[in-house]
């Protein structure tokens, strides 16, 4: 094995990411993850009087305006591996591996969503979401 090589060898073993070569490295963070699917509740959406087909904020600075329900902030639509996370830490795209849950990539935010440690994860029922509930999981962050 040449130098070089035992000396990254060396260098990986005291990180705490592992970083082989042609390989992603991933970075491993304690978070508290949360789980939220596109209902009423999660979302805070309700039915127009009118037009009850049409879905309308219920509450809070955006109040009456037409709310796009299972559209994440990032413009995607809302899926099983869909991640909401603080985007100043964790940027759209941030691909993360949740232990329980699977793979995600980072692609809605959340109003309780803030800071490194925090993640929310999308479920297609409100059911799934609730059952999943709150953990303290050890997260691979793709960097």
């Amino acid at each position: 094995m040449p130098t070089h090589w035992a000396a990254a060898v060396i260098l990986v073993m005291a990180a705490s990411t592992l970083v082989l070569p042609g390989c992603a490295s991933y970075e491993k963070r304690e978070m508290i993850v949360t789980a939220y699917s596109s209902d009423k509740i999660s979302t805070n959406w309700k039915r127009g009087k009118v037009l009850f087909w049409r879905k309308y904020v219920a509450s809070g600075p955006n109040k009456g305006k037409r709310k796009k329900v299972g559209i994440t902030s990032s413009g995607t639509k809302a899926r099983k591996g869909t991640i909401a996370a603080d985007v100043r830490y964790y940027p759209y795209g941030t691909k993360m591996i949740i232990p329980g849950y699977g793979e995600g990539v980072v692609e809605d935010t959340g109003s309780a969503i803030k800071g490194p440690n925090r993640l929310d994860v999308y479920f297609r029922t409100r059911k799934k979401a609730l059952k999943w509930g709150r953990q303290k999981i050890n997260v691979k962050i793709r960097r």
